[in-house]
């Protein structure tokens, strides 16, 4: 039984809304001049539309800086959404993040500083995720860039006494920093990324999620880019949405008995909960690119006459 955790409704079309938006609403609540803050975020893309889409909700400015390999059409949305500045700079998102510290937020006496994913506040609007859960579910999974999502789910099974929910921890091979930090014992930078999964493109995960990657509720998971995209293209056939696939990675256990494989354990009344984690860089033209370059994917899917993304490519039958 597979629960979809919409998260692509959000405000800025991913989960950042919750964790983001709960930080800058805390810091509205406890600086001492409100009135006068300026929010400064750097990101790959959604972090940034969150903070930008929360600080302008509350009538404050919002500057965003995002590194090279971040799209034009991430860049006019977050400006589309009420940005002050867009900046693009450094060929990570660290190097943008060192740049706004360095350049920007020293400079600016009432700028705060809005981390993507490494803070308590982050994690704790996350966590809410769960905390809407109404049943306890068997397993819970959701992908992991630099640890926001997963902390907060992490944090929010804990505030709800369900610590022995499974949980597994999504990655793309070329972005799994979790995954080799967990192999090495000790976190891990990697050198640069080379997943199409650009929203999941932390050089080094944060040291709680490294911490909470290491519980034996705990699996960390590994798919390649074209599983990603597959589970896009198969969820916008199945479900009618359009997601990223720094997402469809998680969609993708959803087929050919993945999530049996991992969780032999599962029956047929086990309940499972997928965040669909959202991102706003998707289009259609994008899906189609993504599902010709890995088309090949299709292939590979078992058919089944009950599963429209099996049975159908672009409207025709196979």
């Amino acid at each position: 039984r597979i629960f979809l955790k919409l998260e692509n409704l959000q405000p800025a079309a991913s989960f950042k809304s919750r964790g983001i938006g709960n930080l800058i609403r805390r810091a509205l609540l406890t600086h001492s001049t409100p009135h006068l803050t300026h929010f400064y975020s750097s990101s790959g893309g959604n972090a940034g539309l969150a903070c930008v889409t929360a600080a302008h909700t509350l009538g404050r400015p919002a500057t965003v800086v995002v590194p090279m390999t971040t799209k034009p059409l991430m860049i006019a949305k977050i400006r589309n959404a009420g940005a002050t500045d867009v900046i693009q700079t450094g060929a990570s998102w660290a190097e943008a993040d060192a740049y706004l510290r360095e350049e920007l937020l020293r400079k600016d006496k009432n700028g705060v500083y809005v981390p993507p994913f490494d803070h308590v506040d982050v994690w704790d609007g996350a966590a809410t995720i769960v905390e809407e859960l109404e049943e306890k579910p068997d397993a819970v999974v959701c992908s992991v860039g630099g640890g926001g999502l997963f902390c907060g789910v992490m944090r929010g099974l804990e505030k709800r006494g369900w610590g022995d929910v499974k949980v597994l921890a999504l990655e793309t091979k070329g972005a799994e920093s979790l995954h080799k930090s967990l192999e090495k014992g000790e976190l891990v930078k990697l050198e640069k990324i080379t997943s199409i999964c650009t929203s999941l493109g932390a050089i080094m995960v944060g040291a709680k999620a490294f911490e909470y990657g290491q519980k034996k509720s705990v699996r960390s998971v590994v798919l390649e880019d074209r599983e990603a995209v597959m589970g896009c293209w198969r969820m916008a056939d199945d479900e009618r949405l359009l997601v990223e696939p720094a997402c469809g990675v998680n969609v993708a256990l959803c087929y050919d008995g993945q999530l049996k494989k991992l969780l032999p354990e599962l029956t047929a009344e086990s309940k499972v909960v997928i965040v669909v984690c959202g991102g706003a860089a998707v289009t259609l033209e994008l899906l189609m690119e993504w599902r010709e370059k890995f088309g090949l994917m299709e292939r590979e899917t078992t058919k089944d006459k009950e599963i429209p993304s099996t049975v159908a490519t672009n409207g025709h039958v196979k």
